[in-house]
């Protein structure tokens, strides 16, 4: 059984149809990046996954449970909205860390925000520190815990914003361009530890304009254009023999 089902997914902005009817699936462990130009519906799709947007249209199903049917009102609560984020792990573009937090606080502030109340979290405290120490060892910050985000690199900061998606155990863990806002030479760092949650079977959406890595880390690949899914497939099939002239068009810089 897929662990991500979306179906008919639409969204419109005003009077611009920026999503038009998306549809897809995901198998548990895998890795699906997606790719496209610039304004062709990609962080939009994301964030309707992530809810941090609503579609107008369709449904979103993870481990055959609808978090989202468009014709469902009891699914478009905002109370609900929460919880539906856990099953989803985001690192943006930004990094988006607290500048006041340590990275060890930063990794550690959405367990403790999550705990019921106080009495709780100090009774998980050293559990959430312990496995918080473990991603930050994992993504290679073991000597940074205490370090503020200003003393930290981007390439740095960015593994911390990974760590911090991972500490929550999300059922997907998607990445939204994590190397943009990165110069050329820390971009290597963050790819390098995505590649690790990818062969450790991580399931993971990545968004990107690294096609080269999209073509070596990926189980699948679909590309945008228009706000549709213009072509998808394995990636040495879709890099090496696109179907579609959109996408010989994209690809043209990449395989020249």
């Amino acid at each position: 059984m897929a662990i991500l089902e979306v179906k008919n997914i639409r969204k419109t902005f005003e009077n611009t149809e920026v999503l038009k009817g998306i549809n897809f699936s995901l198998e548990k462990g895998q890795v699906l990046s997606i790719i496209g130009s610039s304004g062709s519906g990609k962080t939009t799709l994301l964030r309707c996954l992530n809810f941090l947007e609503t579609p107008d249209e369709g449904i979103i199903k993870v481990n055959g449970e609808i978090l989202f049917d468009s014709q469902d009102p009891s699914t478009r609560l905002e109370r609900q909205i929460r919880q539906k984020r856990l099953h989803f792990g985001l690192v943006f573009q930004s990094f988006n860390l607290f500048p006041q937090y340590t990275a060890l606080e930063n990794v550690t502030l959405a367990p403790k925000l999550m705990a019921k109340d106080k009495k709780t979290y100090e009774a998980e405290k050293e559990n959430i520190n312990s496995l918080a120490l473990e991603l930050l060892n994992q993504v290679g910050l073991s000597d940074r815990i205490n370090n503020y985000p200003h003393q930290l690199s981007g390439g740095q900061q960015q593994r911390v914003a990974i760590a911090r998606a991972l500490i929550l155990k999300p059922d997907i863990l998607c990445f939204d361009e994590p190397t943009s806002a990165l110069d050329p030479e820390l971009t290597g760092e963050v790819l390098k530890v995505i590649k690790k949650l990818s062969d450790k079977k991580n399931t993971m959406i990545i968004v990107t304009h690294e096609m080269e890595f999209a073509r070596d880390v990926s189980s699948h690949v679909i590309f945008m254009d228009g706000g549709v899914i213009c072509e998808q497939g394995e990636p040495q099939e879709l890099f090496n023999n696109p179907k579609e002239e959109r996408t010989k068009q994209f690809l043209t810089r990449f395989n020249n």
